[in-house]
């Protein structure tokens, strides 16, 4: 068999295979420099959304992929003309417009129009409006963004989606280090209280590490990566994939005992590892590749990436951990200790007694769980993710305040609109809602300015190629329900004039992406819970067992999404999406663990109480120590991390890995006991081992992976 031939090689010289796993890591980490992160969350938008189409308009042919604006407050004219002169001059800066551009800085602003007055000055400070040539979370609008800031004193606020984006980078390059550290710190915290050796965390951790840097360098075929996958990709691979190592060298030190060479042992051990860790894995990948299908496609972003990193960590263990374990293996034997995990034989008989409670309780909790992460809340809003003491953020809370700009919408028309439907138009967007101020190549002609008068900068940045823009300033703030309202207002009537006419802006790409996301939460969970069911069907060659096991862990995500309801927390939007898909794959293996070997008791002649009892001392261990791995390397991360998507994701995980880890150990095994009439009804060889002329299953794992 090939498998063994490999097996057989891979062990015969564990040096060596080491040395070249090691060298793998420079290519990788080459990889993984060269990749780009995006800091933009709304780039990941469909690309057919007429808003998304509005964008790419901006960018080309108007060079205003990006736009931000730029409080000077208290400053004399003189200074504001000579800031505006060389903010022109910075690389990666298409235009800046402020009132020079229209009348000069001679005119007294008693004398400006009032359409310009009351969108250029508000009490002592004056605004102007920067675009950048590139979109907001291309490397140059953020270089040109750190060049404008440099040029500016601590009088000047500079405000804009783009300039959130810039601070968002610092603040994820600052804290991305910190997350790893303590992911590994804490990792090591709970594998050395729950395994039997100081030396073998830090093998396994070593390994993973080795899986890790694999997957980010391999990153490089896909372009980028989001900013979001980039923090916490690292942590969950170490969360998840750990416990296919600790599979590995249990298995190892059983054939340890039947081999006189510890390296023939290891060669069964690796065998074994990939026969079922092939299997086994295969539900932790469903539920990423699950988010694949998110029109949002960020989630495709999160879920390659991160499906890509456990099969990694599959080949990881099979092929480089069995060398380091050898180069080890008479350390780790001289470092052992007790674990700190109890005995579970106590608990298991008083839970199998009161099974019929336990039953009742999984049944009782399960609609109103159901209806709390039903309607849990959740912002779109993606600067309140953030510091509110960011520079951006004051700056935007200024531009707020003073200027009563919450948001803008740009609006691309066809230039060849007459003069009066312009001027009908106008009027009618100026009678919206919230609407504050209009400026558009026309309504400066409407102040009393010639044609002739009017620079080509503004021209341009006002009309190209036969379309022209609107900008419109709006006092209701992105992802609100007046916002959208205002929105769907502003449509009719941009339609009304121009059919082909197109919304853009932060406030229409946010309204999309909600619309967007609410499609995506349904489609990813469908997605997830069917191909999981349709993995642990095949499995069991059972029709009832799947819908039980999907079950109890869909309790556990209910009762951790529906937490926020009781709490009264908002939540970022992805959070539920992404906990849904990864928290069903990644712990529902805690409840085919427990079953599998229930499953093997009663083939092995027991009656169902004896069999439920011997299944769940022997599987809780294993469902502990997986938990506590996956809860230590997300916990870390959400309670330091600043960015509440990335957060409340880790902390959401981190909730999940308990609660599942409590709902198998204390829900599953009187479910399992329970229903098991059902299961030898709707199973095949349930109580009686397959003919041998078929395949058998493999041997259960001693860990919940």
């Amino acid at each position: 068999m090939m498998l063994n031939k490999i097996a057989h090689s891979l062990t015969r010289k564990p040096k060596l295979v080491a040395w070249i796993a090691i060298l793998l890591l420079i290519p990788s980490a080459l990889g993984y420099i060269c990749t780009r992160v995006n800091y933009d969350i709304l780039s990941y938008l469909p690309e057919d959304l007429a808003s998304v189409q509005g964008e790419r308009l901006l960018e080309d042919p108007f060079h205003d992929a990006a736009t931000s604006m730029l409080i000077v407050d208290g400053m004399p004219a003189a200074y504001t003309n000579d800031l505006i002169n060389s903010i022109k001059n910075v690389p990666g800066v298409s235009n800046a417009v402020w009132i020079s551009n229209a009348v000069g800085i001679q005119i007294p602003i008693d004398f400006i129009p009032p359409e310009l007055r009351d969108m250029f000055y508000a009490g002592q400070s004056t605004m102007m409006i920067i675009q950048y040539e590139k979109a907001g979370a291309a490397e140059e609008t953020m270089q040109a963004i750190h060049d404008v800031r440099a040029l500016c004193n601590e009088k000047c606020f500079l405000a804009g989606f783009s300039v959130v984006i810039k601070d968002t980078k610092d603040l994820v390059d600052r804290e991305l280090p910190v997350y790893v550290s303590l992911a590994v710190v804490l990792a090591l915290v709970a594998m050395s209280l729950t395994m039997e050796s100081f030396l073998l965390p830090f093998v396994f951790l070593f390994s993973i590490g080795i899986a890790i840097v694999y997957n980010f360098g391999s990153n490089i075929f896909l372009g980028e990566i989001s900013y979001i996958t980039q923090a916490i990709a690292a942590v969950l691979q170490l969360g998840v994939t750990m416990d296919y190592s600790i599979f590995l060298y249990h298995r190892y030190r059983e054939e340890r005992q039947r081999h006189d060479d510890p390296k023939d042992a290891m060669a069964e051990a690796i065998v074994a590892a990939f026969t079922s860790l092939s299997g086994s894995s295969l539900t932790t990948i469903a539920g990423f590749l699950a988010l694949c299908f998110m029109q949002l496609t960020l989630g495709r972003d999160i879920g390659i990436v991160m499906a890509k990193g456990v099969v990694l960590g599959v080949a990881t263990v099979v092929l480089i951990l069995p060398a380091f374990l050898l180069i080890f293996d008479e350390r780790i034997e001289k470092k052992k200790h007790k674990t700190l995990i109890p005995n579970f034989e106590k608990l298991n008989t008083w839970i199998v007694k009161h099974r019929r409670c336990f039953v009742a309780l999984f049944l009782l909790l399960f609609l109103p769980a159901f209806y709390a992460q039903n309607h849990t809340d959740v912002y779109y809003k993606l600067d309140e993710a953030l510091p509110q003491d960011m520079a951006s953020i004051v700056a935007n809370n200024k531009l707020k305040d003073d200027y009563n700009m919450a948001s803008t919408h740009f609006v691309l028309l066809r230039d060849d609109l007459s003069s009066q439907q312009m001027f009908e138009l106008e009027n009618d967007v100026n009678s919206i809602d919230g609407i504050n101020s209009v400026l558009s190549y026309h309504a400066m002609l409407g102040t009393g300015i010639p044609d002739f008068f009017i620079p080509d900068e503004l021209r341009e940045m006002l009309k190209q190629d036969g379309w022209q823009i609107m900008m419109i300033n709006s006092e209701y703030s992105t992802a609100t329900t007046a916002v959208s309202d205002q929105l769907n207002a502003l449509k009719a009537i941009v339609q009304k004039y121009d059919p082909n006419g197109l919304i853009t802006g932060e406030a229409a790409l946010t309204d999309d992406l909600i619309d967007t996301s609410a499609v995506d939460f349904k489609v990813t969970n469908y997605i997830s819970i069917a191909a999981i069911l349709l993995i642990i069907a095949f499995v069991f060659k059972s029709l009832s067992m799947p819908i039980i096991l999907v079950a109890a862990i869909e309790l556990a995500i209910f009762i951790n999404q529906g937490i926020p309801y009781f709490s009264g927390t908002v939540i970022p939007f992805v959070s539920p999406t992404v906990i849904g898909c990864v928290q069903l794959g990644a712990t529902v293996d805690y409840a085919i663990l427990m079953a599998t070997r229930f499953r093997e008791e009663l083939q092995a002649g027991r009656d169902r109480k004896e069999a439920i009892h011997i299944a769940a001392t022997a599987s809780d261990p294993s469902i502990v120590t997986s938990s506590l791995v996956l809860f230590c390397a997300t916990m870390g991360v959400g309670t330091i991390s600043e960015i509440e998507i990335i957060s409340s994701i880790c902390m959401m995980l981190a909730r999940g890995a308990l609660i599942s880890a409590v709902v198998s150990m204390f829900i599953m095994p009187p479910i399992l006991c329970v229903c098991e009439p059902l299961f030898q009804k709707t199973s095949l060889h349930w109580r009686t081992a397959a003919p041998p002329k078929q395949r058998r299953l493999p041997k259960p794992s001693m860990t919940a992976k």
